[in-house]
């Protein structure tokens, strides 16, 4: 079945409506809420901005069903030894409900400011495989040494472990050199961002066995009296992102439907008015149906 997840990041959104948008998510089917990981806004520092594993550890406690995760978390901020202990206690106290995103840092300016890494992206990337190495070792529950180029560990053990022994990997982004390598080596799923897009299908095979999911910034038009203005508001937002997907549920659909063809399991989607609830309902109710109902009758 084709997945659906919301993104709803922790900007220009108070906890109250992150968590009641989340709750709707879940209550109309959608299958993950994803977060960002930033220590400022991107593009608007001034704003205020809520750190990502507090506001997952409190979205866990008032949802049930749904599956949360980032989309992604920065390597750079956190060792691998505490990502480790991180993940596996959200996992733990969410009842298995955490899929890990991991990225190497898309914002150095970011990395610079808070005196987080002056290292360049190469060296980034090197870090982030290290990082999976090291994440999977120590949800064995065994004693783990460990000697790499950036992280040493010696008789490390941490218990205990993820729900189901070890919690699903999701890497994202579209760079052939550094990210795609380790998408091939490490991930049970490729997130391909909405810049890569375009390159979907020439990408995919670089991915290796990874699972494939596509984000989408998404304007749905609901009404189409006003489909100027919403495509106007979508351009301004995030016509530079690539991706863009604006239309009618039919339209919208149609254009996912491409993407499953290629063999996309799943879409992460950053809507235009920030997941408003009345526009989760819409698409809940007429875009991803219409999506589902396409992948099952596609030949086996």
């Amino acid at each position: 079945m084709i997945r659906f997840g919301v993104f709803l990041p922790q900007w220009r959104l108070s906890f109250v409506d992150i968590s009641h948008r989340a709750r709707v998510a879940e209550e109309v089917g959608f299958d993950h809420v994803w977060l960002m990981d930033h220590l400022w806004a991107p593009a608007t520092p001034d704003e205020p901005c809520l750190e990502a594993w507090t506001t997952a550890t409190a979205l866990a406690m008032c949802t049930e069903r749904i599956r949360l995760g980032h989309m992604v978390l920065c390597s750079a901020f956190r060792h691998p030894s505490v990502l480790a202990k991180m993940a596996t206690t959200l996992d733990v106290i969410s009842g298995g409900r955490l899929d890990l995103g991991l990225g190497w840092g898309s914002v150095p300016a970011e990395l610079e400011a808070f005196g987080v890494s002056f290292d360049a992206p190469a060296d980034r990337a090197a870090q982030l495989g290290e990082t999976l190495e090291i994440l999977d070792l120590l949800w064995s529950g065994e004693r783990v040494t460990y000697t790499g180029e950036h992280f040493r560990l010696d008789g490390a053990i941490q218990r205990p472990r993820p729900v189901e022994g070890r919690v699903p990997i999701h890497i994202g982004g579209a760079g052939r050199t550094l990210t795609m390598p380790l998408v091939r080596e490490h991930a049970d799923w490729w997130n391909c961002v909405s810049y890569g897009v375009a390159d979907l299908e020439e990408l995919r095979p670089l991915a290796g066995n990874a699972r494939v999911s596509v984000q989408h910034p998404v304007a749905l038009v609901t009404e189409p009296a006003r489909r100027d203005e919403i495509l106007a508001q979508a351009q301004r937002r995030f016509g530079a992102w690539g991706g863009l997907v604006v239309g009618s549920p039919e339209e919208i659909a149609e254009a996912l439907r491409s993407e499953v063809a290629l063999g996309v399991e799943a879409f992460v989607i950053q809507f235009s008015d920030f997941g408003r609830p009345e526009t989760l309902r819409a698409f809940a109710r007429e875009v991803i149906p219409r999506v589902r109902q396409s992948s099952r009758a596609r030949p086996k």
